[in-house]
């Protein structure tokens, strides 16, 4: 009977706490997609050539071979942000749900060692499998955020008191820096460093239509699981027994969740390369403003990460004109700053 009895007031606490936040949790997921799609459009006017935002509408619904305008809308700009979206929104999905399954408030596809391992395996493919299809590049780049995030929570559960938010942030730190060295030295000896300079840098000026149509089914699937397994991440942010106790299956949920991830991590990694913190900063931004119930936290994320990494991509653009800031540098701006604080927080943890 206590063991019943024990989990319902945190529950009634988030249930609580959901009916004052959702309105904002709704605001954000339709206000902020309109904002969006509109920072989106107006992403695509701006680079090296301005784009009048009448001539992007022509190229959109009137379209023109002839028209040098409409080709830089269509083959480079257009695949360009709808790239930058998806990445921003997989990655903070990822984050959110790392966050909530593992209740480390420092995780992250980035510190816990994805993006290294997806990133070694994308060097790999280039050194001894040149010409791969980017449908086989992606499945390596699944198994190499597996291999990282595998190395990474074995390390940190290797002392005693098991893997703790630091322990795992310091082992993130050890196994990328161990991974991107192996990638790097793969890249130099088999002369593949110009193919994987875009995942050094980080960015989505490569972008093209072949990888969109690839990745865009494997992301948007990952996130509906994601969202679909919200209320299980929900409960699990309380603590296992709690989850337990209210008849959740943490073993396949946590399962589900780390698959989610993965895919989410790694289909990103394939296309925009090293860039971290987004799924570190836009979790906690999004708990800030809709609390703690994860079926609000995960869509809010996803628009929010969205938001975010367009946003980079045309500070990237327009930063240092005729030249492009990689985003990852200028989300590092404000990732590193928020890393730090977090830190200090944790520091107990040691």
């Amino acid at each position: 009977m206590y063991q019943v009895n024990e989990p319902v007031q945190p529950v009634q606490d988030i249930k609580e706490k959901k009916k004052g936040r959702a309105w904002v949790a709704w605001l954000i997921i339709v206000f902020g997609s309109g904002i969006l799609l509109l920072v989106m459009a107006f992403s695509i006017t701006k680079g090296a050539a301005e784009i009048p935002l009448q001539t992007v509408w022509d190229a959109l619904f009137r379209f023109d071979m002839e028209n040098t305008h409409h080709l830089i809308v269509i083959d480079l700009r257009l695949p360009r942000v709808i790239a930058s979206s998806l990445v921003g929104a997989a990655f903070a999905v990822a984050g959110a749900v790392m966050q909530g399954t593992t209740r480390n408030p420092m995780a992250d596809s980035g510190l816990m060692g994805l993006n290294a391992g997806a990133g070694f395996a994308l060097s790999i493919c280039f050194a001894f499998f040149p010409g791969m299809g980017y449908m086989q590049i992606i499945l390596f780049s699944f198994l190499g955020a597996a291999l990282g995030a595998g190395l990474v929570n074995g390390i940190a559960s290797l002392r005693r008191g098991g893997a703790t938010p630091m322990r795992l942030v310091l082992a993130g730190a050890a196994v990328s820096a161990l991974l991107a060295a192996l990638s790097q030295g793969i890249a130099l000896y088999f002369d593949v460093a110009q193919d994987i300079m875009f995942w050094t840098a980080g960015g989505v000026a490569g972008s093209n239509w072949e990888q969109i149509r690839i990745m865009t089914p494997w992301i948007i699937g990952a996130l509906l699981g994601a969202v679909a397994l919200s209320r299980s991440v929900s409960l699990l942010s309380l603590g296992e027994d709690v989850a337990k106790g209210l008849g959740v299956n943490t073993a396949v949920v946590n399962a589900l969740c780390s698959l989610s991830v993965l895919v989410l991590a790694g289909a990103s990694v394939s296309v925009v390369g090293a860039v971290g913190f987004v799924g570190l900063i836009i979790p906690h931004l999004a708990r800030f403003l809709v609390d703690v119930d994860y079926r609000f936290i995960i869509p809010s994320s996803a628009v929010l990460g969205a938001l975010l990494v367009v946003l980079a991509d045309l500070g990237a653009r327009t930063l240092n004109p005729p030249f492009e800031t990689p985003i990852g540098a200028l989300i590092a701006l404000v990732g590193v700053p928020f890393f730090l604080y977090l830190a200090r927080k944790q520091r107990r943890a040691l």
